[in-house]
């Protein structure tokens, strides 16, 4: 028996699985002031609920947003940078780069650092690794004794050319380690050893910024866990795909920035053919991310805390793996509101759980996407959470009759506004996400998952054009689901930038063991005796600013190399570059354990009895407003089952609109598949 748990901005979801399949699910609202009890109670409950003894749980793997809000709340440590003389306003430099080159008020987000605590050390070292300048170790040690007696609690250094030549950042960390032991620090040579002086600084300060804050919260869930009566600790998801321990996690929190929305990913991965779009949508925000040959992309360039969401270079680099996803702020909380315009917009800014939607009866008052979705007639307020959690309908006409007056219109006219607004977002979005990485969304099928996912699959792929929508089973909890189907693994990078027609491959290939000895190493400490490695080069035509990835394999050398990368060039952009050199600017390996032998088909199927559970009016413009709508019980829905629309399917945890012109059928697996 297996659990996985995602902690939301709305709701802690947990899934258990066994070797058959998905045995049980909850959903609980997640506790801001305390996260880790929300999962506390969310396992208590289900282990009782399925009758699961805490014994029988072999793993628990977990999924959070905690260093992701940390860092937008600036709720870290008392940071300080130690940086090469002259360059301690890298941070506030940045790449001088305007992402919205005519607006006069460009917002940018501030450092994790103020400038009186940043402080240029006395030392350089050259490109090449050579020393310039010694290290002025007499300064370290001064600075590091003051900035303890100021109370400072951690310290981040990054020092020219650190991924060459790691020497005087390795002395700083033993003489700070001698005169403030209390200080926390982190070194770029360990954090993120590669090229680019701005984006690993940023890398390295967020990552012992949280440093503290995350490892108290692990702390805290192991705890729990044993007091429950789980045996062994955690598995924490990464930002990659991959499990990590809590002491791995702990040591590099920047690695679970993205945790949660990976497990969705991850679950589509698992259960979807080799190309697709993953739509997730819960209570907070959305986030679409492309399948594509099974696995989902991934990328090493991300932002936290976008001042705007879709434009990049507007928020705080976080250079470290992630799984390529677009995610904007638009969930089943939002705010939708009137702008200064007079024009309806929604989000990003969300009710959450405290006090959440005004339908939830906890002292929301705002307008939100779940108030709409229950104006509309698609959600059922006496079956939501299954019935566990009673929706006041009345509450949700008062909040859209905010929105409805100051723009003329019925509360159920505005209500479809802020649904379809929120679809037209999102679909943007995603066509944009799917254009830049060379894909087509209107041929690819698009599965649906998160609490809200299913309610507006359908308005989202039709504003893409794409042809169907697939809800799996469980599609309410599927992040926390996903969790369980990923392997333990880590990755490692060195930059070393080169000419290909001047590399040795000696020289690579021990660069290579080099990262798959460490790979192996870290995860024999989690008991993994089987380990393989990937081995990628990150590939540029000479000139360009940024690189691709290449897979790197046996073989001719360096011929094979660049095949690899002009094959890669061209599936992404239809053609190739210039008659110029290619270069390598990074190496990278990913070792992974075996990945689990794990099926998402949900075990608590029923597959007797009508599953039609009544009907009620749901608000659909194109068919004329309000039409008689059936309700169907998704459990009792049986393989080859159709349902045409208008047709609402409900399950515990998530519904499924079919709206007039589109049809559903139930698939082997249980899944809804929507025709478009």
């Amino acid at each position: 028996m297996r659990i996985g748990v995602d902690i939301g901005g709305t709701f802690t979801d947990l899934c258990a699985v066994d070797e058959t399949g998905i045995v049980a699910v909850g959903k609980v609202l997640t506790t801001h002031d305390e996260p880790a009890r929300a999962v506390e109670e969310g396992l208590d409950a289900l282990l009782a609920d399925a009758g699961i003894a805490a014994t029988d749980v072999e793993q628990v793997v977990h999924g959070t947003t905690l260093v992701t809000n940390a860092l937008i709340e600036r709720k870290g440590s008392r940071t300080a940078l130690l940086a090469t003389a002259g360059f301690r306003d890298v941070l506030e430099m940045r790449r001088e780069h305007r992402y919205e080159l005519y607006d006069l008020h460009i917002e940018l987000p501030a450092p994790l650092v103020p400038r009186h605590l940043r402080f240029d050390v006395p030392e350089r070292i050259l490109a090449d690794g050579s020393v310039h300048i010694g290290l002025d170790e007499e300064y370290v040690a001064r600075l590091g004794r003051e900035l303890a007696s100021r109370g400072i609690e951690a310290v981040a250094v990054c020092f020219l050319h650190a991924f060459t030549n790691p020497a005087h950042e390795r002395r700083v960390a033993e003489i700070l380690a001698e005169v403030a032991p209390g200080l926390r620090v982190a070194l770029s040579s360990d954090v993120v050893p590669e090229i680019r002086e701005f984006e690993r600084t940023s890398t390295t300060v967020a990552n012992v910024y949280v440093q503290d804050l995350t490892e108290r919260y692990l702390r805290d869930l192991e705890h729990r866990l044993r007091w429950l009566g789980i045996p062994g600790a955690p598995h924490i998801m990464l930002s990659n795909g991959g499990l990590a321990t809590v002491d791995t996690a702990a040591r590099n929190p920047i690695r679970i920035l993205e945790s949660g929305p990976a497990g969705g990913a991850l679950a589509a991965a698992s259960i979807g053919p080799a190309d697709l779009l993953a739509f997730d949508m819960g209570g907070t925000t959305a986030k679409l991310c492309l399948i594509a040959g099974g696995a989902p992309l991934v990328t090493h360039q991300f932002e936290v805390d976008r001042k705007y969401r879709l434009l990049p270079g507007s928020g705080l680099p976080v250079q470290v793996p992630v799984i390529d996803m677009i995610e904007i702020g638009v969930g089943g909380g939002s705010i939708a509101r009137i702008d200064a315009l007079g024009l309806l917009t929604v989000g990003p800014d969300s009710a959450g759980s405290e006090p959440g939607p005004a339908c939830y009866g906890r002292g929301g008052t705002e307008p939100t996407v779940t108030d709409a979705d229950l104006v509309l007639g698609y959600l059922d307020p006496a079956y939501f959470l299954g019935g566990g959690m009673k929706l006041d309908a009345a509450a949700a006409r008062e909040a859209i009759g905010r929105i409805a007056r100051p723009l003329g219109v019925s509360v159920e006219e505005a209500a479809w506004g802020i649904h379809t607004s929120v679809n037209e977002d999102m679909a943007n979005a995603a066509r944009v996400h799917a254009v830049e990485r060379g894909q087509d969304p209107a041929k690819l099928p698009m599965y649906t998952f998160g609490g809200a996912g299913p309610v507006h699959g359908v308005g989202v792929a039709r504003a893409l054009g794409a042809p169907s929508v697939v809800a799996p089973p469980a599609a309410g909890v599927l992040s926390a689901a996903g969790f369980l189907t990923a392997p333990l693994a880590f990755d490692f990078v060195r930059s070393a930038r080169a000419a290909v027609h001047d590399l040795a491959w000696e020289q690579v290939d021990a660069l290579f063991a080099e990262m798959e000895a460490e790979g192996t190493a870290l995860l024999a400490k989690s008991g993994v005796d089987e380990v393989t490695h990937r081995r990628i080069a990150e590939m540029r035509y000479a000139g360009q600013g940024y690189e691709i990835r290449v897979p790197v394999h046996g073989g001719s050398w360096p011929d094979t190399l660049i095949d690899e990368f002009t094959a890669t060039y061209r599936a992404l952009y239809r053609r190739t570059g210039p008659e110029v050199g290619v270069e390598v600017l990074n190496w990278r390996v990913v070792s992974s354990g075996p990945a689990p032998d794990v099926t998402l088909r949900l075990n608590a199927q029923v597959t007797d009895g009508d599953a039609r559970k009544g009907a009620r009016p749901a608000y659909f413009p194109p068919a004329g407003g309000f039409v008689d709508t059936t309700v169907f019980d998704r459990y009792l829905l049986t393989p080859g089952e159709r349902v045409d629309g208008p047709a609402i399917v409900e399950e515990r945890e998530s519904t499924v609109v079919v709206p007039p012109g589109a049809h559903c059928v139930v698939r082997g697996d249980a899944a809804l598949e929507v025709t478009v």
